[in-house]
């Protein structure tokens, strides 16, 4: 039982973690929206958090035991950061000191609106982690009381 309940507390940690990478890659990309210039040369492009599951470290036999019963537990983690290859926006500006020949800026490839519908997205699922891991908390410290 105390098993199970630190487990979902895990799982819950591993999600908050995760979401947390996602709102601080939106933040980075709702900052740089005007960025024409980056080190890596060119506008800057937007970024994503790229999450997969991942299965606690169990012995062999577990491991076969649990392939008969439900799904094992897992978690969640930011795998890796991937930049989005959607085009760069091209905005005429010749006055810009980025301007092409033509007078055209290649401006970053990020969507304010769509970034602040992902920042509330991860919000909302950092909010759920907080709620199943109080949850748990509650049954953890209700099961002690029990015991006494």
């Amino acid at each position: 039982m105390a098993n199970d309940l630190l487990s979902s507390m895990h799982i819950s940690a591993s999600g908050m973690s995760a979401q947390r990478t996602r709102m601080d890659i939106v933040a980075e990309n709702i900052a740089n929206a005007g960025s024409t210039r980056t080190s890596e040369g060119g506008p800057y492009r937007r970024r994503q958090v790229i999450f997969q599951a991942v299965s606690p470290a169990q012995p062999f036999s577990q491991v076969f035991n649990s392939s008969f019963q439900s799904e094992g537990q897992k978690s969640v983690k930011a795998a890796y950061i991937a930049q989005d290859k959607k085009p760069f926006r091209e905005v005429y500006d010749p006055s810009h000191p980025d301007a092409d020949a033509r007078g055209i800026v290649k401006m970053p490839n990020v969507n304010p609106v769509e970034e602040m519908v992902d920042m509330n997205s991860a919000a909302r699922s950092f909010e759920a982690n907080v709620t199943t891991m109080e949850a748990s908390k509650r049954m953890f410290l209700k099961s002690l009381e029990l015991l006494r």
